[in-house]
């Protein structure tokens, strides 16, 4: 008798869509001469100064377990990156979690908050994964729609009009993936006010904190009673180049993060002692390492922005991560229709603007992790696109 694996499997897992980014990444990999910039990878090698710590701790076979919360060291090079960074003082032994990667971190924040029937609000476009993790966790995803003419920012009255007696949660996703849109102290100041004297707690992914261009990123924890109401999300896969590391960390206040490490201690037991032993060098001896990276970024993110806003892809200009978001409405094409038309005909794979919330529709994201070389190759081929298929008018 077969197994009716329907009856079996999680209503909600079969009920889930797999990750827009992904498909469009596993299609171009079964395809020759495609130029993929679909992935949020930086194409730099990871510092060689982290290499070379990671390689010391296999020799030295300091590779055991470490503390579930993770090195006592690493937490407190964390808490001392922080105060700098942002200003803002976390006690590294009861208020920081090193986890596998950002999206570990994510996950444990979501699941310790939420309870079934929750209201969780998502700023949109947004990363792919904050939705599913909700609904996993038996709570309601409410998408908060951002807009270009608000160059993609939360504004106040768009967090009021979603707020209910169930919102539990706002997930505040800046510098975004895949916008590029950043907010100042002065549009965070104004989310603050909305939420100070409520229960509604913040977590703030800040993946990208290091990536901006033109000025410096603003953490909502740095303004008047917001640290106490927020779940800061950050790690070392982007700022230093540590993607396959998969090393991110968690800071909360304590009552929260105290009950946080028991869903990583028994899901994770720690994260990898190798990575953490490399994060280590990357705060202490790496910022010169993220400072040239990011100068290489912003050479590419002005680069596509006026590619795409010459050849007719409307482009808002990003000022951080290193996504661009063109609009490819010229075409009268779908976001999906676009993507897929364009891998099969110029061998470019890029991602459709409604994998990250319906508000993504009618656009596409572009990463420029990628070498000027191979973004220039890709401009020329969706050029040769857009004639053919009348996005280009003389």
């Amino acid at each position: 008798m077969s197994v009716n694996y329907e009856n079996i499997l999680s209503n909600v897992v079969q009920q889930m869509k797999p990750s827009g980014i992904r498909r469009f990444f596993d299609l171009a990999a079964t395809m020759d001469d495609v130029i993929s910039l679909g992935v949020g990878e930086p194409d730099f090698s990871t510092p060689w100064s982290i290499r070379k710590e990671a390689i010391d701790v296999l020799e030295k076979r300091k590779i055991v377990y470490t503390a579930n919360a993770g090195l006592s060291q690493l937490r407190a090079e964390v808490a001392g990156y922080l105060e700098k960074k942002i200003h803002v003082k976390y006690d590294s032994e009861h208020e920081i979690i090193i986890t596998v990667g950002g999206s570990e971190a994510i996950d444990i924040a979501i699941r310790g908050l939420v309870n079934p029937g929750d209201e969780v609000l998502i700023v949109e476009p947004c990363f792919v994964c904050y939705a599913p993790i909700v609904q996993m966790a038996g709570g309601v995803p409410v998408a908060i729609a951002t807009k270009e003419e608000n160059q993609f920012k939360l504004k106040a009255q768009e967090l009021r009009e979603k707020i209910t007696d169930k919102t539990k949660l706002l997930v505040l996703p800046f510098p975004n993936n895949p916008t590029g849109a950043i907010m100042t102290r002065e549009d965070l100041e104004e989310i603050a006010e909305v939420l100070r004297g409520t229960n509604i707690m913040v977590l703030s992914d800040e993946i990208y904190s290091e990536m901006t261009y033109g000025r410096k990123h603003c953490s909502i924890t740095e303004l008047d009673g917001m640290q106490e109401r927020t779940i800061l999300v950050n790690g070392f896969s982007k700022a230093f180049a540590m993607t396959g590391w998969r090393l991110g960390y968690l800071c909360a206040p304590e009552p929260v993060a105290r009950q946080l490490v028991k869903i990583h201690q028994y899901i994770i037991m720690s994260s990898p002692t190798v990575s953490q032993y490399a994060a280590i060098v990357a705060l202490k001896e790496c910022e010169h390492d993220v400072e040239r990276m990011v100068k290489e970024y912003n050479i590419r993110r002005r680069y596509l922005v006026e590619a795409f806003n010459r050849i007719g892809m409307t482009c808002f200009s990003p000022e951080g991560a290193f996504y661009v978001f063109p609009s490819i409405q010229c075409t009268g094409m779908s976001s999906e229709e676009f993507c897929e038309t364009l891998l099969a005909e110029e061998r470019v794979a890029v991602v459709p603007g409604n994998a990250f919330g319906e508000s993504g529709e009618g656009v596409v994201r572009v990463s420029y992790a990628y070498s000027l070389r191979h973004l220039m190759e890709a401009v020329s081929r969706i050029t040769k696109f857009l004639e053919k298929h009348g996005g280009i008018h003389e």
